[in-house]
């Protein structure tokens, strides 16, 4: 686990965003490739069938399609925004246990931040990402999401 990056990630929750603090993400690896984070399945997060709220599988699709991004602003001091234009979702199979987050489209995501703010243009790229519920499952997706990801250099 990345203990510096989940902090990060928790603050962010208590001071912006606070459903990430209340749904307790960890961040297990985040490069240039992309990230992988993991969001447990617990009282906050379950639903009353006990797999997890489809509600939380969206915060960690929003968290690992927007960390790398976010990572590469802060770590640059880049003034570039960053939202989410459009949302898809496919859902699998229950996701009844830890749902692991994985985007790889790190080098992507890169090139897009840094067109972004060398042209003051807004940028929107797909983005995927799959979850996984690996201690039951293994590398079977459970759910599949599509991000619409826009950048634009502020000011």
């Amino acid at each position: 686990m990345k203990l510096k990056e989940t902090a990060i990630v928790r603050a962010m929750g208590l001071t912006q965003i606070p459903l990430l603090f209340f749904v307790g993400p960890r961040v297990l690896r985040v490069d240039d490739e992309g990230c992988e984070i993991v969001i447990p399945l617990r009282y906050r997060t379950r639903n009353h069938l006990g797999s997890m709220y489809f509600g939380v599988l969206a915060a960690g699709a929003d968290l690992a399609g927007g960390l790398n991004a976010a990572f590469l602003i802060r770590e640059k001091h880049r003034k570039v925004s960053l939202v989410f234009k459009d949302f898809k979702a496919e859902f699998l199979k229950r996701a009844d246990g830890d749902v692991h987050f994985v985007c790889h489209d790190g080098k992507k995501i890169r090139e897009t931040v840094e067109r972004a703010d060398a042209t003051g243009e807004r940028f929107t790229i797909p983005v995927e990402i799959v979850a996984t519920v690996p201690s039951k499952y293994g590398d079977e997706p459970v759910a599949r999401f599509t991000l619409g990801l826009s950048l634009k250099r502020k000011g």
